[in-house]
């Protein structure tokens, strides 16, 4: 089998954490980034859960398109396989991306289970933030995965304005130099 593509949404784009000889922006149709997935360890508590990222139905999302080659086919998907389907709320697909080069190529991506327990479902920005406020896993608080999220896309040039008004309402609860200086800059 030879080369394939995995499309990174969230944390993937910015730390893959697999061998990769290309990488592009690419984007992915009828899915949408989203805080959907409630998080009971990393970023919350079964007590006080959080919110971390999942793509669901509907939309479009841009990322990034990483190209491994093909006689890494077995280490990466197990890699990425340990790493997304820990609770199993992540479906493995392979969704046609296009890449920026306007090329369509298949790409392995994981889509939330909507028949999941963790499923949030479509959330306002307003209710994600009260979700997201003051709720801290082993991972640290899940403002501060908000916040570093928004970051990141932003210096990548990729826009998510849900995402950053979710962000703009949580930065005065996370505090501290980060959350200032991530929105002084303006939306």
């Amino acid at each position: 089998m030879g080369d394939f593509w995995v499309f990174g949404y969230g944390s993937l784009m910015w730390r893959p954490g697999f061998a990769h000889v290309e990488t592009r922006r690419a984007r992915l149709h009828g899915f949408r980034r989203s805080l959907c997935v409630t998080s009971h360890i990393y970023r919350g508590t079964p007590e006080r859960p959080g919110l971390v990222l999942g793509l669901d139905r509907g939309g479009s999302c841009v990322g990034m398109a990483f190209r491994v080659p093909g006689e890494l086919r077995e280490e990466v998907m197990t890699y990425l396989r340990d790493r997304e389907l820990v609770t199993n709320v992540y479906i493995e697909r392979h969704l046609p991306i296009r890449l920026e080069n306007g090329g369509i190529e298949p790409a392995v991506s994981y889509v939330v289970d909507r028949r999941h327990h963790q499923y949030a479902g479509n959330l306002h920005e307003s209710d994600a933030a009260r979700m997201v406020s003051g709720a801290v896993g082993q991972a640290g608080p899940n403002e501060e995965y908000v916040l570093n999220t928004v970051e990141h896309l932003r210096a990548l040039g990729i826009r998510d304005r849900w995402l950053e008004e979710v962000g703009r309402l949580v930065a005065p609860a996370a505090g501290g130099p980060a959350s200032a200086g991530l929105y002084a800059r303006g939306k």
